[in-house]
């Protein structure tokens, strides 16, 4: 039978934007629960934002004898305001939910995404005891074009012994490239994990994209890790919850 030339869209495509609509409010209240069980005031700071954004538009619309529009801007505004507070208080509960945990590190690492290479996975571990991961000493490598950068996690001494080693390996098969070292943690001299991504993503750029490749594949020829982690263990067992950290 021929088409109808007259005849409506397929209900597929007319609910289309309705189902996307629907499935980013329920990504929103699917952030909100996972992030409410590590900061139980979330629902009111987000409150306490559309309420102040609300009332200052609303202040302002009585000024100037406007308050219908002024308040419907101040609506618009004050969800949006509602919104940014739900996407920064997320990445707080996503990293105070990670923080201590074996591969925390690693996690916030691979969270960068735009021009950056990065594994959850450790290019070296120190195990002090068979299977004990949770007082490893472990170290991450993240490459962009500030150059390569070392993380560091677990116990002090142990992690600066393989920091300067690690260094060291990536000096040799990328000379001139700089490498950055630090250790996450909240002691003297340290980054704490949630600042961890922002801190790497602020280092200046110091190597074009074509080198930044190129090192990357004398990186991978390197290898990873020297001295593999127990059997059975997973030392990327922290898992940063993307949805909350990007606040959608």
């Amino acid at each position: 039978m021929p088409r109808n030339p007259f005849a409506r869209k397929k209900d597929g495509e007319a609910t289309a934007p309705a189902e996307q609509k629907t499935g980013r409010i329920a990504q929103i209240r699917q952030v909100f629960t996972v992030s409410k069980q590590v900061d139980p005031l979330i629902g009111w700071y987000m409150l306490l934002a559309f309420l102040v954004t609300f009332g200052v538009l609303l202040l302002i619309g009585f000024l100037v004898s406007l308050p219908w529009i002024f308040g419907i801007f101040g609506v618009l505004f004050g969800i949006l305001a509602a919104t940014i507070t739900l996407s920064r208080r997320a990445e707080r509960a996503a990293y105070t939910q990670i923080n201590g945990q074996a591969g925390a590190a690693g996690a916030a690492l691979t969270s960068i995404r735009r021009g950056w290479y990065t594994d959850r996975e450790p290019v070296a571990a120190d195990v002090a005891r068979p299977g004990d991961i949770a007082s490893a000493a472990m170290v991450y490598r993240a490459l962009g074009r500030p150059g390569v950068v070392l993380v560091g996690e677990g116990p002090t001494g142990r992690v600066q012994k393989l920091l300067a080693a690690e260094k060291k390996r990536v000096e040799r098969v990328a000379p001139g490239v700089p490498v950055t070292v630090m250790r996450v943690g909240d002691g003297e001299g340290e980054v704490p994990l949630q600042k961890l991504s922002s801190k790497v993503q602020r280092l200046k750029p110091k190597i074009t994209k074509d080198e930044m490749s190129l090192v990357n594949k004398r990186l991978k020829a390197l290898g990873g890790m020297r001295a593999p982690l127990p059997g059975g263990v997973d030392p990327s067992r922290a898992r940063m919850d993307r949805k909350a950290l990007r606040g959608r």
